[in-house]
């Protein structure tokens, strides 16, 4: 793996003032960010006991920190705390904003912490009415509203477990997620809008309703607005103020309980069969969340976070745990390019957001289309962005110095798995171009080659050697452990390589000798020309540098015993894939990476399917073009994509 020139794009030119550096210095580690690190590792006990001081957890901490075990899932932290997460998300000033919130038709709400503790508050009491207890389940098929959130918050505030799907899924995708942990109360919006068009939700609602007979109710809210609460009739269900009229005034009593007590269910994308329910804790996604955005992202009270995200993706969960900071919440719901490309920066210039988070994906689109936001908007408020979902090339990091601001980049990987991350942003170091600035505060984080010793600058298994408290429980209906074990824990645990147990995420990486970390794409999904690994995010990085391409997959193509690397692409309008642009192709890719990473064939299609958080499915092309059987393809955005790979749509059969 070829060392990136490390062109230093940022500088925080006021280290003393972040958080992470406060937090240095009083445990005694002032600018010394390795030895930092390496005591939040070496000494779990008192970094996680200064974690939950600092980042002022409202709580009792108990007398013991973390209970060792021989397996990593067998880690307890905080074994006799308690806390309740919905009183730590609602501990703002009453006058103070909490959320603000826009549909894509451009309606604005707002409240402030004294109005969202009462709704919560009534939704909490409404829930019990209806007989729900800690451990049960709550769903909702919900876009990014106010709503949503006071729900999962009412639910937390019982013990009850919420799990959430966005409202573009299809029926199926959501009964194949929902059907799986039984929820007793289903809540769902109206409708949603999307590029201009409105969605009723009726139809979606009824398959669902039908197929998990576990649903007691259906409780439905006017999400869009001037438009009847369309399945009101429905079989089941009440509109969401008549549900709440008898409790407008209720009292707040949120529920102390476990650290470990579960919070919510997350799904896996599903793009290779049912998705995995995982199941997360209420006091490991509070604590590490807030590590993250205090210390790793700068986050503050009085600051605004706007994370673009739907309700079926991680990081919404994640976002939400910035009001424990005292920070507002910016929502957004529908097409990010409509009515206009620059919709989002006008949001940023408008609320004067302090902390914009997006997908590698979104800032991948604006350059393409060649966006110049700074020049239209007044983002100085701006001071930090936060990029995931997929690796961001050095483009996009190039894209947002020169188009958007003098921010603090954060380029952030983790997972639904964690529902956190594993490496992520370092307000004290620079950024570098292309690069991930380090692994978190308390996460053993390494790369390894396949017989599990530690590499550097080069591309293997991306692993964390220690526990941490935002692991998930585990997965729903899996009693012995056997389907967790099997997902993380197995990939090294053979004689001779790695032993005890070490988390294995399924990342191809590579760790610079800088500390910086680059994410080269999914190791199930590399491809092994000539018995050599390659990760897809490292030709995906050259093909950007193409105007003609929109997007782009590389499948590693079995022919005999070998693998041939095919490269599909989605070109502009009115371009062809004639030879000159194939040898362009070719010629980029082979002086920007290696020749080993030149495809054998390059094909043009009209679209390449997509995970509905934004992610390219390279398995599901993958299993198309072998004639394999995709077990899932209601997971992607786009299935209908899936058909220009078969073997027959390639080679005009």
């Amino acid at each position: 793996m070829q060392k990136t020139n490390e062109i230093i794009l940022w500088r925080n030119e006021n280290i003393q003032k972040t958080n992470l550096a406060k937090f240095a210095k009083k445990l005694g580690f002032a600018n010394d960010w390795q030895a930092l690190q390496n005591y939040s590792i070496d000494k779990p006990k008192e970094f996680y006991q200064n974690l939950w001081e600092f980042t002022q957890i409202i709580g009792e901490m108990g007398n013991e920190i973390i209970q060792h075990a021989p397996h990593l899932k067998d880690v307890k932290f905080f074994p006799d705390a308690k806390l309740n997460y919905t009183k730590n998300l609602l501990n703002g000033d009453n006058k103070n904003i909490a959320i603000i919130s826009y549909d894509e038709a451009g309606n604005r709400q707002e409240i402030n912490f004294a109005d969202l503790r009462q709704l919560v508050a009534s939704i909490s009491v409404a829930l019990q009415n209806e007989g729900i207890k800690s451990g049960d389940r709550i769903a909702g098929i919900v876009p990014n509203s106010i709503e949503a959130i006071a729900i999962h918050l009412g639910a937390a505030s019982i013990g009850a477990i919420w799990s959430s799907c966005s409202p573009d899924f299809g029926a199926n995708s959501i009964i194949d997620r929902l059907g799986q942990i039984a929820p007793k109360l289903l809540f769902c919006a109206n409708g949603y809008h999307y590029s201009g068009k409105y969605f009723s939700l009726s139809d979606k609602i009824s398959k669902v309703i039908e197929e998990i007979h576990s649903i007691k109710k259906v409780i439905i809210f006017p999400f869009v607005k001037n438009d009847v609460p369309s399945g009101s009739q429905l079989e089941k269900s009440i509109t969401f103020e008549k549900w709440l009229a008898p409790h407008k005034e209720a009292n707040f009593a949120p529920l102390d309980l476990a650290f470990d007590h579960p919070l919510v269910i997350l799904f896996s994308s599903g793009t290779t069969g049912k998705p995995k329910c995982l199941v997360h804790r209420a006091g490991g996604l509070l604590l590490n969340h807030k590590k993250e955005q205090t210390l790793h992202c700068g986050i503050s009270k009085g600051d605004r976070l706007f994370y673009f995200t739907t309700c079926g993706w991680m990081m919404w969960n994640w976002q939400l745990s910035a009001l424990a900071s005292g920070a507002s919440l910016v929502l957004f719901d529908g097409n990010v390019f409509h009515p206009h490309k620059n919709r989002l920066f006008e949001i940023i210039s408008k609320e004067k957001v302090t902390h914009f988070g997006t997908s590698a994906r979104y800032i991948d689109e604006c350059q393409k289309q060649q966006l110049i936001p700074k020049h239209s908007y007044d983002l100085s408020s701006l001071k930090a962005i936060f990029s995931t979902g997929s690796p961001l090339s050095p483009l996009g990091f190039d894209y947002i110095y020169e188009n958007v601001g003098n921010v603090h980049l954060a380029s952030i990987s983790g997972g639904t798995d964690i529902c956190a991350c594993f490496v992520g942003g370092w307000p004290v170091k620079p950024v570098i171009r292309g690069q991930i600035q380090g692994a978190m505060l308390g996460l053993d984080v390494d790369v390894v080659n396949d017989e599990g010793n530690s590499i550097i600058n080069q591309a293997g298994e991306l692993i964390c050697r220690n526990a941490h408290p935002s692991m998930p429980l585990g997965f729903w209906d899996d009693d012995n452990g056997e389907l967790y074990e099997q997902a993380y824990f197995s990939r090294f645990e053979k004689p001779n390589v790695l032993t005890p147990s070490v988390w294995a995420q399924g990342d191809w990486a590579v760790r610079y000798d800088n500390g910086g970390f680059a994410i080269l794409g999914r190791s199930d999904a590399t491809l092994n020309p000539g018995g050599v690994r390659i990760g897809t995010a490292e030709i995906y990085r050259q093909i950007a540098k193409i105007p003609e391409i929109i997007e782009s997959v590389a499948i590693g193509k079995q022919i005999e015993a070998d693998v041939e690397i095919w490269l599909f692409v989605k070109l502009k309008q009115d371009i062809l894939l004639n030879a000159e642009l194939e040898k362009k192709i070719k010629q980029t890719i082979k002086t920007g990476a290696s020749p080993r990473h030149v495809p054998q064939k390059i094909f043009h299609v009209p679209d390449i399917p997509i995970t509905r958080s934004g992610k390219i499915s390279e398995i599901a092309v993958r299993d198309v073009l072998h004639g394999h059987e995709v077990k899932n393809s209601s997971a992607l955005a786009n299935p209908e994509a899936l058909e220009h790979f078969t073997m027959k749509a390639i080679l005009g059969d």
